[in-house]
């Protein structure tokens, strides 16, 4: 390969990664060593409250190429990956996880993809080693992604990727306090590619892939960038009328023929269903205003409250 003058990249999120980051990192350094390879290696503590950024300290003073950034809360992995993207120096970047599921190994592989041209290359397992709620999760979001922003139906994403650096600077463009990695990337390009990678069963604790993280993660996607669902209320809206209108209709005939309907049964199930959609509407709305007043203050992506390095010691 042709990568004596690129510099790589390697950006990595870390959420209480204490006992699994070092082996990632000892596998990038073994796969890309010092005297092949120009690389650096930007880990990203998100928060965590036990020991990951003094792991991470420890790994810089044992590697000059490691860059260790402490975020001052957890701002979640898609903010903490643009805290990467945004201090990273290469002319590719590689994102991974913190868990060790992400050989460093198969970023051979992306490599090679991305030098035929792309700009941007995800990975594709060939069998995704994850608990059956996180392929469920994935597989959602996959759902969003193609409906509501636009990725091809024969593109997967995931979190291994690679990007150039074009890539990277238009993404960091963004300044929204809602980042979407995915959506970032297909608003830049659509000059992208999968190639297939081993994945890994997680060896070392539990994941941190929770309910509450699903949610925000499509209301991110989807609301930060498509307008979609405000149709889709709109719509609904259409629907709840016309069906106000039929039955309407029905029980004018149903009096003038039969006489009035008894009970309230109608009635009450016309009220749920319209009060239902308004609900929805209004709180669909709610989240686009809110979304719009966050970022009108200028609430940031992230806040880098210590930045580590054998080079620069803080």
């Amino acid at each position: 390969m042709a990568l004596l003058d690129k510099k790589i990249s390697f950006v990595i999120p870390c959420y209480y990664s204490q006992d699994t980051i070092a082996d990632v990192v000892a596998g990038i350094e073994e796969e890309f060593p010092r005297d092949k390879y120009n690389i650096e290696m930007v880990l990203v503590n998100d928060g965590s409250k036990d020991n990951t950024f003094n792991v991470l300290k420890k790994l810089a003073d044992k590697d000059s190429r490691v860059v260790a950034l402490n975020l001052s809360k957890n701002f979640g992995q898609d903010s903490a990956t643009m805290c990467g993207l945004t201090n990273a120096t290469g002319d590719y970047m590689i994102v991974l996880d913190d868990d060790g599921q992400n050989p460093p190994s198969e970023a051979h592989k992306l490599l090679e993809k991305i030098q035929e041209g792309y700009d941007a290359v995800f990975s594709k397992y060939h069998e995704k080693k994850d608990t059956a709620f996180k392929k469920f999760g994935h597989d959602l979001n996959d759902v969003m992604a193609t409906e509501l922003i636009g990725k091809p139906k024969n593109l997967e994403l995931n979190s291994y990727f690679i990007i150039t650096s074009f890539v990277r600077d238009e993404m960091i463009k963004y300044n929204g306090a809602y980042p979407y990695i995915w959506g970032l990337i297909l608003r830049v390009t659509d000059n992208i590619a999968n190639v297939y990678v081993d994945h890994k069963a997680r060896e070392v604790g539990k994941s941190t892939y929770t309910l509450s993280k699903l949610v925000s993660l499509w209301l991110d996607g989807f609301i930060s960038f498509s307008i979609k669902p405000l149709r889709v209320t709109s719509i609904l809206g259409i629907v709840a009328t016309l069906m106000g209108f039929i039955l309407t209709v029905f029980i004018v005939i149903h009096t003038l023929l039969k006489g009035d309907l008894e009970g309230w049964t109608s009635m009450m199930a016309a009220i749920l269903l319209l009060g239902g959609f308004q609900m929805i509407m209004l709180g669909m709305l709610g989240e686009y205003v809110g979304r719009i007043f966050i970022n009108a203050n200028n609430s940031p992506q992230f806040i880098v409250k210590d930045r580590y390095s054998k080079e620069n010691e803080d």
